[in-house]
C-alpha cells in the first residue's frame, strides 16, 4: 500500500508542471456559468492527449467519461466544477484573467485542472483498481438552478449508477498541505428572496396623504428576523439576510415601490419549506396591515449538503494515510451553499476542502474576491489525494 502512495505522489510531482499550466490557462480564459465552451473544448482536448476517447458532452458544456479499472466492480463519480464568476480581477499575476469582469475567483480552475491530473494518474494506474470511475466536469455551479441539477436530469447518475461521489473545493482558510472533512451536514441550503412593496408615493412633506413603502419595508425587514429568532429551533442554524434595497424616491419624494432581495439558508428541508411560507405570509401581512401590498417571489436554490458519514470517515482515514494525521483537519458547519448537494442527495457523497492558504506568499484572500489566488502547490495535493481516495474506495 505504501508503494502505491509513493507512486501516486511521484506521479503528482512529475505531472505538476503540466497540470499547473492547465490551471493557468483556465485562469486566463474564464467563462461564466453555462457559457464554458472554450473550457469544455480545452478539457476534451487534454483528455484526448491522454489517450481517452470515450468522452461525452452533457448539458452543452459539461464533459464526462468513464474510466474502467482492471476488473468489474462498483462505480465512483468524481466531480469538478468549471465555471467562473462575474468579478474584475485585481491580481497582477502574469496569468491573470484576459477578460475584464470575469475571473476564476472560486477556484474552479483549480478543481478542473486537479481532476485532469486525476484522469492522467488513474489512466496509468488502471491495473491497481477494480470497477470504474465516472469523471464529471460540471458547468454552472455558480448559477441557479445549478449545473448539478441539470446533469442529474440528463442522467449523469445513471449507466452506471455511482456507489459514491467525491468532490473537492479550495479553502483559503486552510494552509496549503492540509485538507478538511466533515461527516454529516456541512453546507447550507440557499434560496433567493425577492420582495416588492407597493405603496402610494408623493411629496415627502405630506406623508399623511400617501402610503410610504420605505417605512413599511423597514417594518417588514425587522419583523422577518423574528422568524429566525422565534420560529427556528436554537439548535438549527439559519440565516435570513437582505443585501439589496432599492427604490426610485429621493430626499423629498416618497416612492411608489421598494424592491428588496436577500437569501435564506439552513440545514433542514422541512424547516426550510416552513420558513419560506412564514416569510411570505409575514411580509404580505405586515404590508396589508399598513395599507400596502407586498409581492413575494422565492427562487429555490440548492439543498443543504450532506456528507455520507461512513464514506466520509473512510476518506478521512485514507487522507490521513496519504498526508499524515496532522494534515487532515475537521471542518465546521459552513453557511455557504454548493450544488454538489444535489449529488449527495442522490448517492453517498463526500465533499472536502483543499487548503490553498500561504501567508508567507500573501495568499490569504477569500473566495469570491477580486484578488483571490492559491498556492499552486495545492494542485499536487489535490490531484494526488483524489486519486488515492478513489483507488482506496474502489478496492474497499
Amino acid at each position: 500500500m505504501n508503494n502505491l502512495v509513493n507512486s501516486i505522489k511521484t506521479m503528482s510531482e512529475s505531472f505538476f508542471d503540466e497540470i499547473k499550466t492547465y490551471r493557468r490557462h483556465l485562469h486566463q480564459h474564464p467563462e461564466l456559468s453555462f457559457k464554458e465552451y472554450h473550457t469544455a473544448d480545452f478539457i476534451e482536448n487534454k483528455l484526448r492527449e491522454m489517450g481517452i476517447v470515450n468522452i461525452q458532452r452533457i448539458v452543452k458544456t459539461g464533459v464526462t467519461f468513464l474510466l474502467e479499472g482492471s476488473s468489474e466492480g462498483k462505480n465512483i463519480a468524481l466531480r469538478a466544477d468549471i465555471d467562473a464568476l462575474p468579478i474584475l480581477e485585481k491580481s497582477q499575476v502574469d496569468y491573470r484573467s484576459k477578460y475584464d469582469g470575469i475571473m476564476h475567483a472560486c477556484g474552479h480552475d483549480v478543481h478542473t485542472s486537479c481532476l485532469l491530473g486525476v484522469a492522467k494518474i488513474l489512466n496509468q494506474l488502471k491495473s491497481e483498481f477494480k470497477g470504474s470511475v465516472k469523471f464529471i466536469f460540471q458547468p454552472g455551479e455558480e448559477k441557479a438552478p445549478g449545473g448539478a441539477s441539470l446533469l442529474i436530469k440528463e442522467g449523469i447518475l445513471q449507466h452506471p449508477i455511482p456507489k459514491t461521489i467525491l468532490g473537492q473545493h479550495v479553502m483559503p482558510f486552510i494552509e496549503v498541505g492540509k485538507v478538511g472533512f466533515r461527516p454529516g451536514k456541512y453546507m447550507a441550503s440557499s434560496d433567493e428572496i425577492y420582495l416588492t412593496i407597493e405603496g402610494k408615493g408623493g411629496h415627502a412633506a405630506m406623508p399623511e396623504k400617501f402610503v410610504d413603502p420605505v417605512i413599511i419595508t423597514s417594518h417588514i425587514l425587522i419583523a422577518l428576523q423574528q422568524i429566525i429568532s422565534r420560529k427556528a429551533s436554537p439548535k438549527m442554524p439559519s440565516v435570513l439576510s437582505f443585501g439589496d434595497i432599492s427604490s426610485k424616491g429621493s430626499t423629498n419624494v416618497i416612492p411608489d415601490f421598494v424592491n428588496v432581495s436577500g437569501t435564506f439558508r439552513t440545514f433542514d428541508e422541512i424547516w426550510r419549506a416552513k420558513a419560506l411560507v412564514l416569510i411570505t405570509k409575514m411580509a404580505e401581512g405586515i404590508a396589508a396591515s399598513m395599507g400596502a401590498k407586498c409581492k413575494v417571489r422565492i427562487e429555490k436554490g440548492y439543498p443543504y449538503l450532506f456528507n455520507d458519514p461512513a464514506y466520509t470517515e473512510r476518506n478521512i482515514s485514507a487522507a490521513q494515510e496519504y498526508l499524515g494525521i496532522e494534515n487532515v483537519v475537521n471542518l465546521d458547519l459552513w453557511m455557504a451553499s454548493e450544488d454538489f448537494s444535489f449529488y449527495s442527495q442522490n448517492v453517498e457523497g463526500c465533499f472536502y476542502r483543499l487548503g490553498t492558504r500561504n501567508e508567507t506568499k500573501s495568499i490569504v484572500s477569500g473566495v469570491h474576491t477580486p484578488d483571490f489566488n492559491i498556492d499552486e502547490d495545492a494542485i499536487k495535493i489535490g490531484m494526488g489525494l483524489m486519486s488515492w481516495l478513489t483507488i482506496q474506495e474502489l478496492n474497499h
